[in-house]
């Protein structure tokens, strides 16, 4: 057997199985994703080897302890700076020990206490810390840009004596000055997620649905300005402060409440609170039969009009009345097919609600919304190259938006989900965009929309209309957990204006958020080729085809339609610079 001397790091998530439980797949996507675009390029610039990893772990050797420390340091800056738009209970936190001692390697694999007293020093650091013995202290101390804190002498666990431990703060990078969101010129409200009062965790999914339907209804008045329910929804689950909720999102009142479900019977309570007063205008119970469940809602929005905004027309109420289906079994399993999008989305996860929208589909054949979300569904099959039948899927897309359209003439929601399926799967961005301005001008307030109409702007060859409706959309929607779909967009304005490094700038903003999103290492690197950047375009280039090692510049036309040829042309010719073959 070899022995010899070495710091040894040791990592692990915390909080891995509660994670796993919220969402395995998309975790592990992103723990993927995380592994290929920061750690192992980190160890490797350091000159460390990966011994092994575990689901959730690794364990590192380096030759010197500065090395070690000054890798982990990086690795726990670039997480917090890539955790800043991601809501607390989904981001992924790595606590990190060091230690320098006398390995024994065999097979490839390292043993002894020197590793046994990593191990343990990473199971007491904090989430995004790290802990080091004394050993590694003396090697770094005077060496590496840290503070270190003294967490005196520790009785670690299954180690026979005590180890003297340091706690490595990393220098904090400045905090990017978050300007206060000036109130709109309008009442403008967030509906925070309802608690489900059922005792059923499987009714979590009709809680969350009711309370989208009621920011719907909301969104529909022109009088109103409506956070998106992405937005509200990062503080489910949270103890907030609501005038903390109003400074976050920019709102002067706030709608919080609960939703319980018994057999036949529903009860809905809310209470209405000015947020930069803190006080309460009103709370209200509404009882009911479950078949009752659109006229409940219908009580609740009209009880928060009227608090906030009495001045609107009997018009505008009139029109955000409408029940969607007259079919309750058709409508939980919309709820359901949207639960399922919620979260991260995957390749089954899209499968997963097209089941359910199909399925509501089935129980009432003009339900519009259902065509248009599973119209939806589409668009991230074909952008990630989920298809399993290219054609088959385009002209089914195209089937389920024209039947959206057709049904729901005055409903914006299918609207927006036909003219994302037009637009982005079929190609027709003509048409899309013409169904997306009928969405908007039905329903002022949908982000969603916004998003969808900047989306379709930038790809007709209309950067500047597009960016600015994106810009909007992060207004209505200023803390979205799936923002990286926006800055995509935004890269991807900016590269066609042929702003370069505002394009770059953006797609590094979507790669922070998500860091396995294809579509913002496919503009980072057309954009570093295109300005001559060849080691930056290099480097995006090697991310992408960690992501997608299909990418080939002929395969550009598969994941992304483009109205201009020029665009084609410009985006190839960029990947083609940055090396991408063909």
């Amino acid at each position: 057997m070899e022995r010899r001397l070495a710091a040894i790091l040791a990592a692990d998530v915390a909080g891995y199985s509660r994670l796993i439980g919220i969402d395995e797949e998309g975790i592990l996507a992103a723990l993927k994703g995380l592994r290929n675009s920061l750690i192992d390029p980190k160890i490797a610039e350091y000159r460390g080897r990966i011994v092994k990893t575990t689901g959730d772990g690794a364990l590192v050797e380096f030759a010197s302890a500065v090395d070690a420390v000054r890798c982990a340091t990086e690795i726990q800056r670039s997480m917090a700076a890539r955790n800043t738009n991601v809501p607390e209970s989904r981001r992924i936190e790595f606590r990190i020990g060091i230690n320098v001692g006398d390995i024994v390697i065999e097979a490839g694999d390292i043993f002894g206490d020197g590793v046994n007293i990593a191990a343990r020093l990473e199971s007491i650091a904090e989430p995004g810390g790290i802990s080091i013995s004394r050993a590694a202290y003396e090697q770094v101390s005077g060496k590496v840009d840290a503070t270190f804190e003294d967490g005196g002498e520790q009785r670690l666990k299954n180690i026979a004596h005590s180890v003297y431990v340091y706690h490595l703060q990393p220098p904090r990078t400045a905090e990017p000055s978050v300007p206060l969101l000036a109130l709109p010129d309008k009442p403008s409200i967030a509906v925070l997620p309802f608690q489900n009062m059922s005792g059923d965790s499987e009714q979590e999914y009709f809680a969350d649905g009711m309370v989208e339907d009621i920011i719907t209804a909301l969104s529909r008045f022109n009088g109103l300005f409506v956070i998106a329910r992405n937005s509200s929804f990062t503080y489910k689950g949270r103890a907030v402060e609501i005038k903390q909720v109003g400074r976050e999102l920019g709102v002067r009142y706030v709608l919080e409440g609960s939703v319980r479900k018994s057999g036949n019977r529903l009860r809905i309570t809310a209470q209405l609170i000015d947020a930069a007063a803190g006080a309460h205008l009103w709370a209200e119970r509404f009882d009911g039969a479950l078949e009752d469940i659109f006229d409940l809602q219908d009580q609740l929005t009209s009880r928060v009009v009227g608090a906030v905004a009495p001045q609107l027309e009997l018009a505008e109420i009139e029109r955000a009345r409408r029940k969607p289906t007259e079919s309750l079994d058709a409508y939980e399993y919309c709820l359901r097919g949207i639960w399922s999008l919620q979260q991260v989305v995957t390749r089954e996860n899209t499968k997963e609600a097209l089941r359910a929208f199909y399925k509501a589909i089935e129980l009432d054949p003009r339900y519009a919304a259902a065509y248009g979300w599973a119209a939806w569904c589409y668009v991230p099959r074909r952008a990630n190259a989920w298809m399993d039948d290219h054609v088959a899927e385009i002209a089914e897309t195209a089937r389920l938006s024209h039947k959206a359209i057709e049904l729901g003439r005055d409903d914006a929601v299918a609207l927006y989900g036909a003219a994302y399926g037009l637009g982005l799967v079929v190609g027709d961005l003509d048409y899309a965009a013409a169904v997306i301005d009928r969405a908007l001008l039905l329903n002022p307030n949908l982000a969603q929309s916004w998003l969808a109409s900047g989306w379709i702007r930038v790809r007709r060859g209309e950067p500047e209309l597009g960016l600015e409706q994106l810009a909007h959309a992060r207004r209505l929607s200023p803390v979205d957990p799936v923002s990286y779909v926006n800055f995509g967009a935004s890269a991807a304005g900016h590269f066609f204006a042929g702003r370069y490094d505002d394009a770059v700038s953006w797609a590094e903003k979507a790669q922070a958020t998500l860091p396995i999103y294809a579509t913002a290492y496919r503009i980072a690197a057309a954009s570093h080729g295109l300005a001559g950047r060849a080691e930056a375009a290099a480097k995006a280039l090697a991310q992408l085809r960690l992501i997608d090692p299909t990418a080939r510049t002929s395969r550009v036309r598969d994941w992304i339609t483009l109205r201009r040829p020029q665009d084609y042309a410009k985006l190839e010719e960029g990947l083609r610079k940055a090396g991408l073959p063909e």
